[in-house]
């Protein structure tokens, strides 16, 4: 998820944005965009929350009567004394808990090479040798933390997950490195299960029939279970589309670790998702082929055989989150001259399974007038008043951006941290956008330096 597979682009929006420092934007969505809120509370025809207003502290810009509170920051000693917070913060869920409690549960996206991964712990740690995994703050009903702490450790670039109907976090391994390479001794690739309240009750278990891929997001299907899974494979072969059907569906904590079947998404005369270019294109007849091998012991899945008929692939495939009866998902962008069918700067698809249809919801750029003032949509999360939130994936100033039902997109935070060394670049990519479980809260982590926010305020 972090932005370096975004290269330079003319983003004249951005400019334009960036240089006011303050004004809000408003940009026309056309096509089925109100599909996106399927199942979602009633909608607020607000144009945004106003211009940015510069924080004298540099940290964050917010609008006018929204403040931030830090949680978290790296290089910190974790209030649990197992070492110190780990950096690339990236994918998070918040979850209701006693007394008005939260638990946040939070992904660190750390390669081998990490200089700040997290601190390996007796019980919760799958290889000694990598660096990545999650850690848990618990707040108190007035959003102070009461404590932080390894949630798993031994784990590798944890990017993104999704939240289970049981309230546990699927943490997901965007990596397919296998035991001996970059010095692990364990093969990663895997979802793994994280109770942010107990995490030694889920411990580090990969739930290895969900596949080893280079694993981005998961939905799940609150009514049958299914567990929909994102590939974030931005060179060619690119990623597939997943559905798990476990063989103890909604069964609570553990229940993944039964097994179950891995399915890939094969879109008829569609190889390609990229080359779907106009917002309502609609597909029926979606089929879903079982993957061949889903360790992938010899052979990426997105390689394997898929019978003559082949697969359906799309570059950089990221977000996705559960509405009404739909499952959503994102693919960043796509690029012609990097092997895909055509271009854009991102596409959220919308796949109904009792229809078993694919529609695409929204293209943003480059040849149409629906863009964001900025790069590629990456998290997206239904925002408390109704709309999303969109964290940027890309270079350059880094925006949160919201979007109302109406389609209009404007301004919620900027983030003003960083020194602008090649140590710490100026701009820090944001990512985990999440809400409180009583809507009044907006969690967000910023990648580098890594920092963990919370924003409160006059939510509509």
């Amino acid at each position: 998820m972090s932005s370096s597979s975004s290269s330079a682009r003319p983003a004249t929006r951005r400019q334009v944005l960036a240089g006011s420092g303050a004004a809000a934007v408003s940009v026309a969505f056309a096509g089925a965009f109100s599909e996106l809120f399927a199942g979602t509370s009633a909608a607020v025809g607000h144009r945004g929350h106003g211009p940015l207003v510069p924080d004298p502290d540099g940290l964050l810009d917010l609008p006018k009567g929204f403040r931030y509170r830090v949680l978290s920051r790296q290089g910190d000693p974790l209030r649990s004394g197992e070492g110190l917070v780990p950096g690339n913060p990236d994918g998070m869920a918040a979850f209701r808990g006693h007394r008005g409690r939260v638990h946040l549960v939070r992904n660190h996206e750390n390669r081998a090479s990490a200089a700040l991964g997290v601190p390996t712990v007796d019980g919760l740690t799958y290889d000694q040798a990598a660096k990545g995994g999650c850690t848990a703050l618990e707040l108190d009903s007035r959003g102070a933390v009461l404590g932080e702490r390894v949630a798993i450790a031994g784990t590798a670039v944890n990017c993104a997950g999704g939240p289970t109907p049981w309230n546990t976090w699927l943490t997901c391994e965007e990596t397919e490195d296998k035991a001996g390479t970059n010095g692990y001794t364990k093969d990663h690739g895997f979802v793994f299960e994280v109770d942010g309240a107990d995490p030694r009750r889920t411990g580090a278990v990969p739930l290895t029939a969900m596949g080893r891929f280079q694993h981005e997001a998961v939905a799940v299907d609150p009514r049958s279970g299914t567990v929909y899974e994102t590939e974030d494979a931005f060179q060619r072969p690119f990623g597939l589309f997943y559905r798990f059907l476990p063989e103890k569906p909604l069964g609570g904590h553990g229940s993944l670790r039964a097994g179950g079947a891995l399915e890939a998404m094969r879109v008829p005369g569609v190889p390609d998702l990229s080359a779907v270019q106009e917002t309502g294109a609609s597909f029926g007849g979606v089929e879903w082929v079982p993957v061949p091998d889903p360790l992938a012991a010899g052979t990426p899945i997105r390689l394997q055989d898929f019978g003559p008929k082949g697969i359906t692939h799309a570059q950089k495939l990221e977000g996705c989150y559960w509405g009404g009866s739909s499952v959503y998902f994102v693919s960043s962008f796509a690029r012609r001259s990097e092997g895909s069918a055509g271009d854009h700067y991102g596409q959220v698809w919308r796949y109904e399974p009792g229809r078993r249809r694919l529609t695409l919801v929204v293209v943003f750029g480059p040849d149409t007038d629906i863009q964001l003032p900025g790069e590629s949509p990456d998290n997206i999360c239904l925002s408390a008043d109704g709309g999303l939130m969109v964290c940027e994936d890309g270079n350059g100033a880094q925006y949160v951006l919201g979007v109302t039902r109406r389609g209009e997109v404007y301004t919620m935070a900027r983030g003003r941290q960083n020194t602008g060394t090649p140590q710490e670049p100026e701009w820090g990519e944001f990512a985990g956008v999440t809400f409180s479980p009583d809507g009044l809260t907006m969690y967000l982590n910023c990648y580098t330096p890594g920092t963990t926010f919370a924003v409160t305020g006059p939510w509509r």
